[in-house]
């Protein structure tokens, strides 16, 4: 296991000589084995090795013990290891997203200034081969490409994961080798996340059929990992032709318009990583939009993006930019027979009524409220979470049917 260790920290530079490296600690069994791994490395390799635990206090006095214990290890053994802790289901509800996505999202924040505040140049994370599995398998099932099914990467930046190549099997017989104590969330056993179900119902049936399922999976991952890295590159290289316009990036259309298939949508993506912090945050369809941007005619069209970006095409050129923010307005009612113009903007509604048709006479998309049913209505911007429920069809937020 040391070895597997040692050859994925060496293939992608994990644990620089002469520099600090900071290792994500839950208490688990994963990130104890990691930490107990590191530690022993840690003087051959020549680098220093500190430790950082976030509780996210969403398991009541369970979270609390997993703190007090990765503190007291780290103190037995001499390791420096820092403790945060955050309010996530109330951040989560201000966000109006999701626990895990929230949880992760904060963790990830407290490990990052901690890196800095440390000066490690390296996150380590306990992420295993199995993880890795799971994680193709969640991709697999909600759709995805080859960016997807490549997996969790070894490292991305600065996040390294040194044991992304060991399997869950091979770390608990460590630990009980080592005599490593560790904790247990118990939230992993519950079926309602899909990664427990897939964990406990779904990966032991496909086990039966391949025992190395795992080991052949990260296999598999590698190569499509390697395809994933070169297509990526040539992306890059037509990249090369985007010029800086004051805040503005531009290229032109040609550039991206004559890429193959495989390619464009992910010089797209290099693109907008340019013009922001690295994460689009963007969809297989606002890539596809843009590129057909670069692929049309139509010398003024906009494709509007995710964090207040759009692509614009101008004649012969392709620019990225940063949108306007639009005017804040206050609600106000709506008027059902006339123009409705909200104070303060350039805004204009205008509504007639009409008389709803029978079911068999309307027109296909065609939807209609009745006085009776809605009574007043109120126009407004777009709030977090709001929610559409179109006929037939499954509720989801405003945001994601616009997009």
């Amino acid at each position: 296991m040391l070895e597997t260790v040692r050859a994925l920290t060496t293939e992608y530079d994990m644990l620089p000589r002469g520099g600090k490296v900071l290792c994500a600690l839950s208490g688990g069994s994963d990130s104890m084995c990691l930490l107990h791994l590191l530690s022993a490395m840690a003087e051959e390799g020549g680098f220093t090795l500190c430790a950082a635990h976030y509780n996210h206090h969403l398991r009541g006095a369970e979270s609390d013990g997993d703190a007090a214990f990765v503190a007291r290890w780290c103190e037995e053994h001499h390791i420096p290891c820092t403790l945060g802790e955050g309010d996530v289901a109330a951040e989560a509800a201000k966000r109006n997203q999701g626990l895990e996505e929230t949880a992760r999202q904060l963790r990830y924040a407290f490990l990052t200034e901690t890196a800095e505040a440390l000066g490690c140049s390296r996150i380590a994370t306990a992420h295993n081969a199995d993880d890795n599995l799971e994680t193709l398998l969640l991709h697999l099932t909600r759709g995805a490409g080859l960016h997807g099914l490549a997996g969790i990467p070894p490292r991305r930046g600065e996040l390294v994961r040194p044991l992304l190549t060991t399997p869950r099997a091979d770390i608990e017989a460590y630990l009980e080798a080592h005599h490593i104590p560790h904790v247990e969330d118990s939230t992993n056993t519950d079926t309602k996340y899909a990664r427990n179900k897939l964990r406990s119902q779904v990966i032991p049936v496909l086990r039966e059929l391949n025992p190395k399922l795992t080991q052949r999976s990260a296999e598999t991952m590698s190569y499509l990992r390697a395809d994933n890295d070169y297509l990526n590159a040539q992306a890059a290289m037509a990249c090369r032709h985007a010029r800086w316009a004051e805040d503005d990036l531009v290229i032109e259309a040609r550039y991206i318009a004559e890429l193959p298939t495989a390619i464009a949508p992910r010089a797209v993506r290099r693109l907008l990583e340019m013009t922001g912090d690295g994460n689009t945050d963007c969809s297989a369809a606002h890539l596809k939009a843009v590129v057909d941007l670069a692929v049309g005619e139509d010398p003024s069209a906009v494709a509007f993006l995710p964090n207040g970006r759009l692509a614009q095409r101008v004649y012969k050129e392709l620019l990225i930019t940063t949108q306007g923010e639009s005017p804040p307005f206050a609600p106000c009612p709506l008027q059902l027979d006339g123009e409705t113009a909200p104070e303060g903007t350039d805004w204009r509604c205008s509504c007639r009524p009409v008389t709803c048709p029978p079911p068999d006479q309307r027109q296909p998309g065609a939807y209609y409220l009745t006085r009776e049913a809605h009574g007043p209505l109120t126009l407004r911007p777009r709030q977090t979470g709001d929610e559409l429920a179109l006929p037939g069809r499954d509720t989801k937020t405003l945001k994601k049917w616009m997009i």
